[in-house]
């Protein structure tokens, strides 16, 4: 496994986070500024969050999810070491030591060699 260190803090935004799975019909709107990869996503029970386009079938309007996806963020701390699982559009799904999961960002990271993730 791979691990990094949060080199800048991390918070989860104050929104419930939201679920995808493959075939769910969502509407998306506009793309992130700050992420172009990512776009404002509406699923059918009304809930909003931000995903990576490329996870739909189209950009904009209408679409369809083409995998499962979850928008949940993972709060931490600067010099708190992660076990990284995957990455998708400059995010990380992270661990930290408590067992908690979530997306932070690649740049909030430093990538660790993988002995140095072992004994931290």
């Amino acid at each position: 496994m791979r691990h990094a260190r949060v080199v800048v803090s991390h918070s989860a935004p104050d929104r419930p986070p939201i679920r995808l799975a493959r075939g769910d019909a969502v509407h998306l709107g506009e793309r992130d500024t700050d992420w172009p990869e990512f776009v404002w996503t509406t699923i059918a029970e009304g809930h909003e969050g931000w995903v990576p386009a490329r996870l739909f079938d189209r950009d904009q309007g209408p679409a369809t999810a083409l995998q499962d996806y979850d928008t949940r963020e993972l709060d931490a701390q600067a010099d708190e070491v992660l076990t990284l699982h995957y990455e998708l559009a400059n995010w990380w799904w992270a661990e930290n030591a408590l067992g908690h999961q979530g997306w932070i960002p690649a740049r909030a990271l430093e990538l660790l060699d993988d002995d140095e993730g072992e004994d931290a």
